[in-house]
């Protein structure tokens, strides 16, 4: 079970609880006006008083809710059902108290509108008076004085407290629905935060196993390119050619010193790259001093870009195993670097006697790791391609240009 927890920010909880409330302040205030009442500062004051109160439940509902965050969709809907009850009403109460000392003096107002009077006798009961209705006497001859309308009353015993709590129900369930859409707007919120987090986690989960495939795919260069050269040099020890084979030896261990110094899953600038290259032909070099030519072309404002490490080694090393070793003549290995269109293209070319029998599709396991390495690493923005060339063979990148920082 993932004990990751995650919670929608506090400034996001107190704009949308501030939101909801004066919103409802605003909307009540509207109503107030539409049915004839004034916008005196007592009322007003106090229905800002009940607003703050009812941001003040809201948020301490919102501290239980959050208790419910590491839960499934279904507690938390329950848990909004359970605890919006008992905070409607603490809300509905508080606009009570608030309003309790001019209720009766607004009713009275609206009883005077309609020509009535609202009082209570010393036992609480409600004593309502108005003008009793005149019914018109058809029969009476005209010019008869229309009798004078009599003062009808009504008593009504005293109920203040069923009426008190049938309205503290009637607001309540009001605050009770308001509470629960702004409880369906947090579970929308804390699902947004969800899944933006599954989507960070996800990135993190792709880019670990991304990192992972770049580091197997350098990590079978080095192998391979030391099992030829332990083979190069156990060759010139065979043959006593001592002096050579030291120096075969002290130029891979300046090669390794260079390419086990970065990062095996990060890039390079080209100048590095290339340069690693050098490294490696000059140990090369040793088994074919006649035979093995370099020649690198590399623009002074390329070199700074950044490609995968070691990513030129496979090609190099298919040059001089397929190319110098298989001749007996002097062969050229090019590194050239170039910009065309917006892309970094990468050219390794030898003049030797081009693909071997048996190999159409490339050089194996060497360039399959360079296409799987780039791919891994740039996508479909990548691409390679290999074949005979006019003079032999050559491999080509086209890589994103990358620049330095």
């Amino acid at each position: 079970m993932n004990s990751e927890t995650f919670h929608v920010p506090l400034r996001t909880v107190i704009a949308s609880i501030v939101g909801l409330w004066c919103a409802y302040f605003l909307l009540i205030t509207a109503r107030g006006w539409l049915i004839g009442l004034d916008f005196e500062f007592d009322l007003v004051w106090r229905r800002v008083a009940v607003t703050v109160a009812a941001m003040a439940v809201t948020f301490v509902l919102w501290l239980i809710l959050r208790l419910f965050d590491k839960r499934s969709l279904t507690a938390q809907i329950c848990g909004a059902l359970v605890f919006a009850l008992p905070a409607a009403l603490l809300i509905a109460q508080s606009q009570q108290w608030v309003f309790a000392s001019i209720q009766e003096r607004y009713e009275a107002k609206i009883a005077e509108e309609r020509g009535i009077s609202l009082r209570r006798d010393d036992n609480g009961n409600l004593i309502i008076e108005g003008p009793s209705p005149v019914e018109p006497q058809m029969t009476a001859p005209l010019g008869t004085p229309t009798p004078a309308a009599s003062t009808a009353q009504v008593v009504l015993p005293d109920d203040r407290d069923t009426d008190r709590l049938l309205q503290l129900v009637e607001m309540g369930l009001d605050r009770y629905f308001l509470l629960l859409a702004w409880a369906a707007l947090y579970l929308a919120l804390l699902a947004g935060v969800r899944a933006k987090a599954a989507e960070r986690r996800g990135e993190r989960f792709r880019s670990a196993a991304k990192a992972a495939e770049l580091r197997s795919l350098r990590y079978q260069v080095n192998p391979h390119f030391l099992f030829n050269t332990l083979n190069s040099l156990s060759a010139l020890v065979m043959t006593g050619k001592d002096d050579r084979a030291e120096q075969m030896i002290q130029s891979l261990s300046r090669f390794y010193r260079h390419s086990l110094a970065d990062d095996s899953t990060g890039d390079v600038s080209l100048e590095d790259e290339i340069d690693l290259q050098e490294h490696y032909l000059e140990i090369e070099s040793v088994r074919f001093p006649d035979r093995l030519k370099v020649s690198v072309d590399l623009p002074r404002e390329l070199a700074n870009l950044k490609v995968p490490g070691m990513i030129l080694q496979p090609l190099v090393e298919n040059s001089v195993k397929y190319g110098v070793s298989a001749s007996n003549k002097p062969v050229t290995i090019s590194i050239v670097a170039r910009e065309e269109y917006g892309r970094l293209v990468l050219r390794v070319s030898d003049n030797g006697p081009g693909v071997p029998a048996g190999h159409k599709g490339g050089f194996g396991i060497g360039l399959a790791n360079v296409r799987d390495r780039i791919e891994a690493r740039f996508g479909r923005e990548a691409s390679i391609s290999s074949g005979t060339s006019i003079d032999g063979y050559e491999t080509e990148l086209r890589l994103p240009m990358v620049k330095h920082g």
